[in-house]
C-alpha cells in the first residue's frame, strides 16, 4: 500500500445531482426549485435573519442598554503582580513601557494600579491611574506613585 493507490471506501462518495439537464433527467423543468417566487429565480439571496416572513428575532426583542463612548478603559494591575515583576527582574522603577516589555500590558493600554497584595520593595511606579489603597501601599515603603 502506498499513496498512489489510495481511494475512498466503496459507497462513501456519492456523485453530485445534475440539475437542469432536460426533462428526461427527471430534474429538468423547474430544477427542484418549485414554481415562481424569489427562491426560484437566479440571483436570490436570503437576508441574514430572515424567517420566512415571520417577524425576525432581532426585531421581536426590545432594544435596551447604553454604550458610553466617552468611557476610559484601564488595564488593571495589582500590587502583588508589580511586586513579583520587580523581584523577578530586579527593578527599582516600573512604568507602562516596562510592563509592555514584560508582556503584562499592550503597547497603548492605559494602566491602573490597584491595591491587592503586599509590597515589600521601595519602588517608583508610573501609571495612568492609581487606587487610593495602591498609593498608600507604595508610599508606606518609601516609594513614589507618579501619575502620568
Amino acid at each position: 500500500m502506498d499513496l498512489s493507490n489510495l481511494k475512498p471506501a466503496d459507497g462513501s462518495v456519492k456523485s453530485e445531482k445534475r440539475i437542469g439537464r432536460g426533462q428526461g433527467s427527471g430534474r429538468g423543468g423547474t430544477s427542484t426549485r418549485g414554481h415562481k417566487g424569489a427562491q426560484s429565480r437566479s440571483g436570490y439571496s436570503r437576508k441574514i435573519g430572515f424567517e420566512g416572513g415571520q417577524m425576525p428575532l432581532q426585531r421581536r426583542l426590545p432594544k435596551f442598554g447604553f454604550k458610553n463612548f466617552n468611557r476610559v478603559e484601564f488595564r488593571a494591575l495589582n500590587i502583588d503582580v508589580i511586586q513579583e515583576l520587580a523581584e523577578k527582574h530586579n527593578l527599582q522603577s516600573i512604568d507602562p513601557e516596562t510592563l509592555h516589555v514584560h508582556g503584562l500590558v499592550a503597547k497603548n493600554d492605559l494602566v491602573k494600579i490597584l491595591g491587592r497584595g503586599v509590597l515589600s520593595l521601595k519602588l517608583e511606579v508610573k501609571a495612568h491611574a492609581f487606587s487610593t489603597s495602591a498609593v498608600k501601599a507604595i508610599e508606606e515603603k518609601g516609594g513614589n506613585a507618579i501619575k502620568i
